[in-house]
């Protein structure tokens, strides 16, 4: 299957949950929640309200209120569609429904983030037993410093010693 054709499975999938509860609330539907899920399912990686609400009036031409992204995204996060991350101080969220399991690097220098898959983490996670829970899913937050700010880290430190 092509990753367009998955895409576009998963964000219908995504729309009927949201159709479902919905209904079943009696809630409205509006254009709003689903141009907001359609960007969430497009964003492809962690975002932050910012990011999404500026990609949804750039890049789609819809542009929302703070207040109303807010509200969509705890609905989503309700709905288990979304994740929040609170990352150093910054919270970010993520699309997660059909998403695998993963690990997060956090450079704790400049603050990147990146997904590290780990079959023997998810192996481990797969076959752990736990009493009256039912897993849905897993993050781990790993943090140390990326190469980058490793290399500006020895530079000035070699800089100090030369100085000496």
């Amino acid at each position: 299957m092509k990753t367009s054709e998955k895409r576009n499975d998963v964000l219908q999938a995504v729309e009927r949950i949201l159709d479902s509860y919905l209904e079943m609330n009696n809630h409205r539907k509006t254009p709003e929640r689903y141009a907001i899920l359609k960007a969430v399912y497009s964003m492809g990686s962690h975002f932050t309200l910012d990011e999404l609400g500026q990609k949804l009036a750039e890049d789609d031409r819809f542009p929302v209120s703070r207040a109303t992204l807010y509200n969509t995204l705890n609905l989503f996060m309700e709905l288990r569609l979304v994740i929040r991350h609170r990352f150093q101080g910054t919270t970010k969220y993520e699309a997660c429904y059909a998403g695998d399991s993963h690990c997060h690097q956090i450079c704790t220098v400049c603050g990147k983030v990146t997904e590290v898959k780990s079959p023997e983490i998810t192996d481990a996670i797969n076959q752990m037993h736990l009493k009256r829970f039912r897993k849905d899913g897993y993050t781990l937050y790993i943090y140390g410093i990326c190469s980058t700010c490793q290399s500006v880290l020895t530079r000035r430190s070699n800089k100090l010693k030369n100085q000496k």
